[in-house]
């Protein structure tokens, strides 16, 4: 087997988690709770519906997660067309990769990524479906803090030689941000302190996030960002 470094899972899962905390998801969680469940926070945090509420969480986090998959197959199969220049188009990843994580750190900043684009959608399916679809809805709905980190990961699963590949990249992405939804559905009197703590320090995981994506473009400009599989 080829012996190389293999960063991509564990960086896309980290960016995922740190997706969650971002300004524009992080501080509505209660609101996303209360929308997927059919009820309010407090009824939530009351109990008694805790199998229900996972349930209905878990197929929100599909529905996010097939869009964001989606995204990954797509920009592998575009990638593959473009074979012939991937060295050249690997290093302006790279450089795209690390403008995105000097935006987040705050050295600079582009304004274009703070028009924010929320998709509305009145709840007229409930249930799994409505689930399912709210969830589709979250992983089309946010460009200024998810955007640059999302476009980071799209950018290297357009390097992967395998559409699988790209997939099993993005797909590592959304169990990344699905992960937290999960222990908050579960835990979710203890979460919501833990949640409005975070939210007093989301700059400082704006940072983190930012030095990630430029470790990443650093890694992918060196062609050591490398998935291994053996197919």
């Amino acid at each position: 087997m080829e012996t190389t470094q293999n960063y991509s899972v564990f960086l896309s899962f980290t960016a995922g988690i740190l997706s969650f905390f971002s300004p524009c998801i992080l501080p509505l969680i209660p609101v996303y709770l209360s929308y997927i469940t059919g009820v309010s926070i407090e009824n939530i945090k009351g109990g008694g519906r805790e199998i229900k509420n996972l349930s209905l969480v878990l197929f929100f986090i599909a529905g996010f997660t097939f869009i964001f998959t989606l995204l990954g197959a797509s920009a592998t199969y575009l990638g593959r067309y473009l074979l012939t220049k991937q060295n050249i188009l690997r290093i302006c990843g790279g450089v795209i990769i690390i403008i995105f994580g000097l935006h987040l750190s705050g050295i600079f900043k582009i304004t274009t990524l703070y028009r924010q684009k929320k998709i509305q959608m009145n709840k007229v399916i409930s249930g799994y479906t409505g689930a399912f679809l709210i969830g589709m809805v979250f992983a089309a709905g946010w460009t200024p803090c998810v955007g640059p980190v999302l476009a980071s990961i799209l950018i290297i699963a357009s390097y992967q030689k395998t559409v699988l590949r790209g997939i099993i990249l993005l797909t590592f992405y959304s169990i990344g941000i699905g992960i937290p939804f999960i222990i908050t559905t579960i835990l979710i009197n203890r979460m919501l302190n833990v949640l409005s703590f975070i939210k007093k320090h989301t700059r400082t995981v704006e940072i983190i996030t930012g030095l990630l994506l430029i470790a990443m473009g650093i890694l992918f400009i060196l062609n050591k960002f490398n998935y291994i599989m053996p197919m």
